[in-house]
């Protein structure tokens, strides 16, 4: 079963915004985030994993009613609360996906200390075969 593990980051985390962070803080953040990533390969649970752009730089993009795209920017600064990143893995069921979770979730932050960052895990749902 696939699952998508989401990194949320809102107001209410405590978590300090990344950008207050010394160069060997982020150092050490990427670099468990790319042994994390590169663990999950080497067992064959690795399918992707991609951190995102500030939610400052996102645009919203609806289509008119001739199907023209109208694009806005968003999502705004009240926004509460935002995707860092995401990784999607293949595992054997949602315990395995918790417990992966769970690791990600300690990344190190500010003075190496766990961040304990909230991670969403939701099983990516499959269509239904073509009869």
């Amino acid at each position: 079963m696939k699952y998508m593990l989401l990194m949320q980051f809102n107001a209410r985390s405590g978590l300090p915004p990344i950008d207050t962070w010394s160069p060997g803080e982020v150092g050490a953040h990427v670099g468990f985030m790319r042994a994390v990533n590169s663990g999950l390969a080497d067992s064959g649970e690795f399918v992707d994993a991609q951190g995102l752009a500030d939610p400052g730089e996102a645009r919203i993009v609806r289509a008119d009613a001739g199907g023209a795209p109208v694009v806005t920017d968003g999502p705004y600064p009240e926004t509460k609360e935002f995707l860092a990143g995401y990784w999607i893995v293949e595992c054997a069921g949602p315990e395995r996906a918790v417990e992966i979770a769970a690791h990600v979730s300690t990344a190190p932050g500010p003075g190496g200390r766990p961040l304990n960052m909230p991670i969403e895990v939701r099983q990516v749902m499959s269509a239904p075969p073509v009869e």
